[in-house]
């Protein structure tokens, strides 16, 4: 197990320092770590590298804790390949330059390729109890109350669509109150998208459908009980039967890579927190996947 994941985390620094080699050379590094105010452009002990992937690392290590992780496991473990690690606070104030650069190498170098089928659905991200919603003050202004098949909670949807064999496409965090079937939400995740696009009936909308239709994509989802049946081939019957897909996908998030909890203490923490999962996720040597003939399905 230890030899695994000593592997997968020389694999990941691989990856990230090209990309971070890549945003140097374009200038973009710089600019994504300053934001808008000006700061001393003095070399730190850590990389930006190295940052992004002791962060990730972490998701895929399954520690229920960072501070345990980090000065626990981190600092005796895996000190000859970090030698410059800082001290645990100080590692922290470090976390919020990793965002920009995370959610860029997410979105053009770990998202997975379009195959005419994909599955979409919604999770909630809690951010306190229910009992809390009036003394919370982390997300004051930003969570917003929603409501699922679980019923009502306070804080954030994360909005995903996979393809047939679990890799991202597409994700997008909206508030809680925000609809599934929001059509300039539906239109923004499917943006490079084509084919079969399953969904649960909280995407029935006959607009929406009319929409996806005119991008080439065919939005199939199942019928209320107060609907009328509707004729439907037997592969997009299978399909749509094997939906539960993302579902697998969103419980490995939230029961590994532990997206929901009411641990944060600031917005930056939290957006990195969801990007580390997410690009965690797409390191796992096994995803949740169909075997189907994909051939078959797209001629049917």
């Amino acid at each position: 197990m230890t030899t695994d994941l000593e592997t997968k985390l020389v694999e990941i620094f691989f990856k990230v320092d090209n990309f971070c080699k890549e945003l140097s050379t374009a200038g973009v590094q710089n600019k994504a770590m300053q934001g808008s105010k000006k700061h001393r452009n003095r070399k730190g002990k850590l990389t930006l590298s190295e940052i992004i992937t002791i962060l990730i690392f972490y998701q895929l290590y399954g520690a229920e804790d960072f501070k345990h992780f980090y000065i626990n496991t981190l600092m005796n473990h895996y000190k000859k390949d970090f030698p410059d690690l800082v001290s645990y606070p100080r590692f922290v104030r470090l976390i919020p330059r990793a965002l920009m650069p995370m959610l860029l190498f997410l979105k053009h170098t770990r998202m997975g390729k379009v195959s005419g089928l994909s599955f979409i659905d919604s999770t909630a991200l809690k951010v306190c109890n229910n009992k809390r919603i009036f003394r919370h003050k982390v997300f004051d202004g930003l969570a917003k109350r929603g409501k699922n098949t679980m019923g009502w909670f306070f804080g954030f949807k994360l909005h995903l669509i996979i393809n047939d064999q679990g890799e991202l496409l597409s994700f997008h965090l909206t508030r809680g109150n925000i609809s599934d079937r929001d059509k300039n939400l539906v239109l923004k995740l499917t943006k490079g998208l084509w084919g079969k696009l399953f969904g649960d009936k909280g995407y029935i909308n006959q607009q929406l459908v009319e929409l996806l239709l005119e991008k080439s994509i065919h939005l199939i989802t199942g019928i209320r009980r107060n609907m009328k049946n509707k004729l439907m081939n037997m592969a997009d019957k299978i399909l749509l039967r094997k939906r539960a897909i993302i579902e697998c996908v969103n419980d490995e998030l939230k029961n590994n890579c532990q997206i929901e909890h009411t641990r944060h203490r600031s917005v930056i923490n939290f957006l990195v927190h969801l990007f580390s999962a997410l690009t965690a996720y797409t390191f796992l040597p096994k995803k949740p996947a169909l075997k189907f003939n994909t051939q078959f399905s797209m001629a049917a």
